[in-house]
């Protein structure tokens, strides 16, 4: 069973000076994680995160170097790893696929070689230096598919096409690791069953796991979500994680932190926490996360294989955030930047451990 965490941006806000704490001890955060119980860490990688001039998208700078990096600690600590490919510069979710620089204006047939010979070569590298991961996602939150706009949902078919030669490439240099596909908006049960029975009937290629992605504030009720796990898996008969989720711990504003003129602040508003059944603080917090492992614990055929807390990281540094000027400017935004995700973080604004993280712990999952 996996208790799993999104550690992407923590090298970043590390070398920012962002430090983090365990009963007043400072310590790798990390190590942390495994101390409380956690077994996976999650990664992402970008393809290109910088611009011509070499400077950086931020938002942990997600290349194959910090990759290795964060990979050599979760080693040490005998982490198992999730690397998330999201075959875009910076970030991919349902709102936004940027195909990556070098790979602009290709046609079909180059981006499904492209998809193979990256995921193919960043894979054997790793692999060189015994730093493979245990799982691999081939896209991030592909509810609309990726590499738009040839691989937009719209065009299932040519979506299905760049999956397979990223699912190939994978098997063919790194058989042991089981594949994730994975979708946003957890508890939209039809969503799920329209994606996947279009995977299938356009001859997706088999994988390990269905991924998906589950915010309360976004994404509908605990019981919307159950209703969605047990119908997967006895539709499906595939391994699910909850492969993002978070909740907040706290309303208390953090701008002292990041002593920025223009900042993002909290994603997690007033408006979002009006109808959430448990509150917005540390206690609701560990409320959450509990009644989320017992959730998993009730699917069916036992095929709901755990969670990964995304956010996990972020307390607020001057100078990380989602998204510098450099990256800005790429996505042609005007931002402001600035983290947006400190008030559901696993740490507090000063990086001390949360009890969440004793609730995770002390929770035994019963597979």
């Amino acid at each position: 069973m996996i208790k799993g965490s999104d550690m992407s941006s923590v090298l970043e806000i590390e070398q920012a000076g962002g430090n983090y704490y365990h009963h007043g001890i400072k310590k790798d955060p990390l190590l942390i994680l495994k101390d409380c119980g956690f077994n996976l860490i999650r990664l992402r990688i970008w393809n290109d995160p910088y611009d011509e001039e070499g400077n950086p998208y931020g938002a942990g700078n997600c290349d194959l170097e910090t990759v290795k990096a964060l990979s050599k600690r979760c080693k040490q600590y005998g982490l198992k790893i999730l690397l998330n490919f999201h075959y875009s510069d910076f970030w991919a979710d349902p709102g936004k696929q940027f195909v990556p620089k070098a790979w602009e204006n290709y046609n079909l047939k180059q981006l499904e070689k492209a998809v193979y010979v990256f995921t193919y070569q960043t894979l054997a590298e790793l692999k060189k230096e015994n730093l493979q991961p245990d799982i691999v996602a081939i896209g991030n939150e592909i509810t609309n598919g990726f590499l738009w706009p040839i691989g937009k949902v719209d065009n299932f078919s040519n979506l299905v096409t760049l999956l397979n030669a990223g699912i190939k490439a994978c098997r063919d240099i790194l058989l042991s690791a089981k594949i994730m596909l994975h979708l946003d908006n957890g508890g939209n049960n039809q969503l799920y069953v329209n994606w996947f029975d279009k995977y299938f009937l356009n001859g997706g290629l088999d994988f390990d796991y269905i991924g998906l992605s589950y915010y309360m504030f976004w994404h509908g009720t605990l019981e919307d979500l159950k209703n969605n796990l047990n119908d997967l898996a006895n539709r499906y008969n595939k391994e699910m994680i909850v492969a993002e989720t978070s909740y907040g711990f706290t309303m208390e504003d953090y701008d002292e932190y990041e002593e920025l003129e223009e900042r993002t602040g909290m994603i997690l508003n007033q408006k979002l926490i009006e109808c959430l059944p448990f509150e917005i603080s540390k206690q609701g917090q560990c409320e959450y996360i509990k009644t989320l492992m017992k959730l998993i614990d009730s699917i069916d055929k036992d095929l709901c294989k755990g969670f990964i807390y995304w956010g996990a990281e972020s307390i607020p540094v001057n100078g990380c955030g989602w998204a510098n000027q450099t990256a800005l400017k790429y996505i042609n935004e005007n931002g402001p930047g600035g983290n947006s995700w400190a008030n559901q973080a696993l740490f507090d604004y000063d990086g001390n451990a949360l009890p969440i993280l004793e609730t995770i712990k002390d929770y035994n999952f019963k597979k």
